[in-house]
């Protein structure tokens, strides 16, 4: 078996596994199929030669791959993956909040077009959409935890930059980023802290937010991530987002992580 053979071979597996296309149900098959050796491509490249490596766990490799496709607005993909995520085994929950958290990079917009096609998905599979209670708090409590969660993350480095700019010039988008970013959006039930990470630094080098990665590849540590995950999450976007987003993420890695 040749190397390429091999390589198919592991794509066709994770195919299988995520049973990967097979929703929603098409009258016609993809355009794609009939192009000849685009599917060899998808399942060599990105399938066999991505998805299939070692380093970080398959559900974490679906995260960041709905955080690329919500946050570029690659909608007809995206619910492609919506499905593939709820055949591995991600919960709806899970799933649904990956386009809320992706909001805060991409914008709100983004979340909305997304959470059509994530609760589309669901009404195809007889899935009740997630209805978990968000408790309120008061805008000091959010402002507060989000201080603390911000300086957990990021540290002290995480105050240079753009965040320095943000006191300067406009201190009131500071404080909106504190309150319904890191304290609003961080702490909604369905995705933890670690995922949360992950879906942010997907995010973030699809939309080529240099400064914002930055602080994102210094967080990982933080919650438990390994540098060989990080890497392996931006590995995970070069098919999604372009290589050149994902080589450009790791040369700040570079700086960054070691």
């Amino acid at each position: 078996m040749s190397k390429r053979e091999e390589l198919r071979r592991k794509g066709n597996e994770i195919r299988e596994r995520l049973q990967h296309g097979t929703y929603p149900v098409r009258e016609r098959p993809r355009a794609t199929t009939s192009i000849p050796g685009l599917r060899n491509y998808t399942g060599e490249a990105i399938f066999g030669a991505v998805w299939a490596r070692s380093g970080l766990d398959i559900r974490y490799r679906m995260l960041a791959t709905l955080s690329v496709l919500t946050s570029l607005q690659r909608l007809s993909q995206f619910q492609t993956y919506v499905h593939s995520a709820l055949n591995l085994g991600l919960s709806a929950e899970e799933i649904q909040e990956v386009p809320i958290h992706c909001s805060l990079y991409a914008g709100f917009p983004s979340a909305v077009n997304s959470l059509e096609l994530v609760h589309e998905a669901f009404r195809e599979r007889g899935i009740e959409a997630p209805q978990t209670e968000v408790p309120e708090v008061s805008l000091e409590e959010m402002e507060a935890r989000g201080r603390q969660l911000r300086e957990q993350l990021f540290g002290a480095e995480g105050q240079q930059g753009y965040a320095s700019a943000l006191e300067d010039l406009a201190p009131d988008l500071r404080i909106l980023t504190y309150q319904y970013g890191f304290g609003e959006i961080f702490f909604r039930p369905g995705l933890d802290l670690k995922s949360r990470v992950v879906c942010a630094t997907a995010a973030l080098t699809a939309l080529r937010a240099d400064g914002q990665l930055r602080n994102l590849l210094r967080a990982g540590p933080r919650v438990g991530l390994s540098k060989e995950e990080m890497v392996e999450v931006l590995i995970q976007t070069g098919g999604y987002a372009g290589y050149p987003a994902a080589l450009n993420a790791i040369s700040i890695a570079a700086e960054v992580l070691n």
